[in-house]
């Protein structure tokens, strides 16, 4: 325990502007693509225009040809530069699945990487890439992931049946004596649509590799920097004090910045090899088609229930594309589905089976909530139960929601949940709807002749979680001799305003004004190593880090006032920038004064305090799960002739623990919940049936808009967490919970016509199809 009192909270808890916005708002952040280096040349990629096929012969004759040309790579010329490429996030001894750096021999997707074009600037680069001739040799694709393992043709050698991996819980026989005798038994095969994070930047890189020095630099459009720096120097065989990466703004990333790509890896095995630093800016083209989807999979799962609606128990078996080319290992996600399918509700038994198939499309990437499908299916499953029992779908979770005297409660598949609010976001989030006069408005609309729904969420999401590349988070906090201070993280901008976070967080750790508080985030050279921006994780793990360092510094500052003051140690407090004796407030000194004397003056520091005031500090966790829950109600109007869905309402009861700034965890959850609300109603990365992707430009692949989302209400719970400050993670839920709320408000409003929603996106003509189905089932 510090020998000096903490000061309260001055900022933490409060709605600072974010310290981002200032550049960022006025369009003076730096992104990749605005980092320009001496002499920088540019890379295109050509990709293949077939989903699967031999490659037969490349000529690039003609692109060495044009003058401002430098080099036409193939595989044969990156692939063997190869040493190491594994992922820190997931750790060196998991099994991985193929990722070579460009095609060879044979391509796997409309899109998959066969050589890389570099030239004096991108135009031409792309002009060359047109005239690469790439002989190929057609071959059957497996396109379809649900069948794809009852085919004959392989995505990769070695893997019999296109499964790139499994795993299960329990047999399920042990669980069919519990359905057998249930009163009630809800099951569904449930499918979600293909869809990709769209982040505003696009992917980037920008390489420059130092000859003289045997060093290479990287600006990077990451989430972690220091992943890329790990990879880069696994990848090159080089020392990891050789690579620096250099993350300034980026524009977005949701998980497909997390982890660098096959692309990646061609700019950093290309840089050493060509005249000038290496650019690559992907367009929004190349993202849609090459850069990883998310969420395409399905699910049978049941829930069986006694007389009175409680569960009794939760099976799933979960099945996900993951592409041909998946990053990272999509495995471990995968297993979470069925670990976190009980969710907040009294599951007395339950089991799994996860399954990742291959398919010939674009590889499976991290998205916001990778485990979002749990949620899906088990939400529209209770709904379904609701109806089919004849009881209000909020009555039936009242009956099965965790209560505060269930915690601690583990989930019958080991997950250990504590200090989470599951009731209390419930009720919370109905009474902002106030649930019965919704009710009541929906019979006289349906009188009318228009169809209101209302659907609900209530999940638990895992947050800082302390696994490989995640289980540590560093901080550096150095005092100048003016009294400023700046806190080093490696943290980074990518619309998690940890800048302004840590800033709070630091103010407060030290008593100052935040104004005299800077943040240096995103440099791998001058930040310690830290896990970045995933997982939930960067406001409790850098707030960890943030109290680790701050305390010694604190320390060390009451030292040297209470010598300087001839106080006790104990008697100093830190506020307003000041050391003050407690109770004899004109007896202080300040932060600059004690910054003069640490730098300039050692000998008149007390004895065993040392010149300087910079500290470096290491959070671990306690915990391997802090965990965070939420409840997301949706109300909406549908059309049934149109098949128009309008959103009327959607309300959002959080409980992260306390907020280090509601602004900043509601424009999270606001994030979150558009892209939900896009991947229900609008988005759709569509293959034919040849593996020909067909929406690879804005103009198809549809995304929420302003006039498509209603005004999100926000209502909060705070139930204060294990680690530092209580602080749980926000980033990843709002994408969970929105989901399965509109669907089941879609489901709800469509009840009178018998609709069951099994199968998404619910674009207006699939809603006019339900329909029609339903009252041919009916029709006599």
């Amino acid at each position: 325990m510090s020998a000096v009192r903490a000061a309260a909270a001055r900022y933490a808890g409060t709605r600072v502007p974010r310290v981002e916005d200032a550049r960022l708002l006025t369009g003076h952040g730096t992104f990749v693509d605005d980092v320009v280096r001496p002499g920088m040349v540019h890379a295109c990629f050509v990709r293949s225009p077939l989903a699967r096929a031999r490659i037969t012969g490349i000529d690039a004759t003609a692109a060495l040809e044009l003058d401002g040309v430098h080099a036409v790579f193939l595989a044969d010329d990156l692939n063997p530069g190869v040493h190491e490429q594994w992922y820190t996030l997931i750790g060196r001894d998991v099994p991985d699945t193929p990722r070579p750096p460009l095609a060879r021999d044979e391509v796997r997707f409309v899109g998959d990487p066969v050589a890389m074009v570099v030239a004096d600037d991108r135009y031409l680069a792309e002009d060359a890439a047109e005239l690469v001739e790439v002989d190929y040799e057609p071959l059957p694709p497996v396109v379809d992931y649900v069948t794809a393992r009852e085919s004959d043709d392989l995505v990769h050698e070695g893997y019999p049946r296109n499964v790139a991996g499994e795993l299960a819980a329990r047999p399920a026989e042990e669980l069919a004596p519990i359905f057998d005798a249930a009163a009630h038994v809800v099951e569904a095969t449930i499918y979600q649509q293909a869809y990709a994070q769209v982040p505003m930047e696009t992917r980037g890189l920008v390489a420059e590799w130092s000859a003289a020095t045997g060093e290479l630099t990287l600006w990077a459009a990451t989430q972690s920097p220091h992943e890329v720096r790990l990879f880069c120097s696994r990848l090159l065989g080089v020392d990891e004090h050789r690579v620096r990466v250099v993350m300034r703004d980026t524009g977005g990333g949701f998980g497909q910045k997390v982890a660098p790509q096959r692309e990646d890896m061609c700019v950093m095995l290309a840089a050493p090899k060509v005249p000038g630093p290496l650019k690559w800016i992907e367009d929004r083209r190349e993202n849609l088609l090459a850069a990883g989807k998310s969420r395409h999979e399905h699910a049978d799962a049941r829930i069986a229930f006694d007389s009175e609606g409680k569960i009794l128990a939760a099976s799933i078996d979960y099945v996900q594309d993951v592409g041909a080319y998946p990053t990272p290992w999509p495995v471990g996600t995968a297993a979470a589905v069925g670990m976190f399918f009980p969710g907040p509700y009294r599951v007395p038994d339950a089991t799994f089976t996860s399954t990742c198939v291959f398919s010939n499309t674009s590889g499976r990437t991290a998205y916001r909530g990778p485990w979002q499908f749990e949620s899906v299916t088990r939400e529209v499953l209770l709904d379904a139960a609701a109806r089919r029992m004849g009881v209000d779908p909020a009555e039936l979770r009242r009956r099965n929601l965790i209560r505060r005297e269930d915690l601690p409660y583990t989930n019958p598949n080991g997950m250990p949940y504590d200090d989470i609010s599951p009731m209390e976001t419930f009720e919370q989030a109905l009474k902002i709807l106030d649930y019965g006069a919704f009710r009541r408005e929906q019979e006289r609309a349906r009188a009318e002749g228009r169809y209101l729904g209302v659907g609900t969420c209530t999940y638990v999401e895992p947050t800082t979680a302390a696994m490989a590349l995640h289980a540590t988070e560093g901080a550096t906090i150095r005092i100048e001799p003016s009294g400023k201070v700046n806190v080093y993280v490696s943290g980074g901008s990518s619309g998690n305003s940890i800048e302004t976070t840590v800033v709070q967080l630091t103010a407060d750790a030290l008593g100052v004004d935040i104004a005299d508080v800077s943040t240096v985030q995103g440099d791998t050279a001058v930040t310690p190593f830290g896990g970045g921006a995933a997982g939930s994780r960067s406001g409790s793990m850098t707030a960890g880090a943030v109290a680790e360092t701050a305390s010694v510094l604190r320390e060390r500052i009451t030292a040297i006032a209470a010598h300087r003051l001839e106080a006790a140690a104990e008697d100093i407090e830190l506020a307003g920038g000041r050391a003050s004796v407690r109770g004899v407030p004109s007896a202080g000194v300040t932060l600059a004064e004690i910054a003069n004397l640490a730098y300039f003056e050692p000998a008149s520091l007390p004895p065993g305090v040392p010149a300087g005031l910079e500290a470096s500090g290491r959070y671990s966790p306690e915990h391997p799960i802090i965990w965070a829950n939420a409840t997301h109600v949706s109300t909406c109007e549908v059309d049934p002739r149109a098949g128009r869905v309008t959103l009327l309402r959607h309300i959002v009861s959080e409980d992260c623990g306390p907020m280090i700034n509601p602004s900043v965890v509601e424009g999270q959850i606001a994030g979150g919940t558009v892209q939900g609300i896009g991947g229900v109603l609008y988005e759709h990365l569509a293959y034919d049936a040849d593996g020909n992707p067909v929406t690879t430009t804005l103009m198809d692949y549809l995304l929420p808009t302003a006039a498509e989302v209603p005004g999100i209400e926000y209502g909060h719970v705070e139930t204060p967490g294990p680690g530092p400050g209580g602080y749980k993670g926000a980033g990843e839920g709002g994408a969970i919970g929105a989901p399965p709320a509109v669907i089941n408000a879609v489901a709800d409003a469509l009840a009178p016509f018998g609709v069951e929603i099994t199968r998404l996106p619910l674009t207006p003509e699939a809603i006019v199809a339900l329909v029609r189905e339903a009252r041919r089932e009916v029709a006599p």
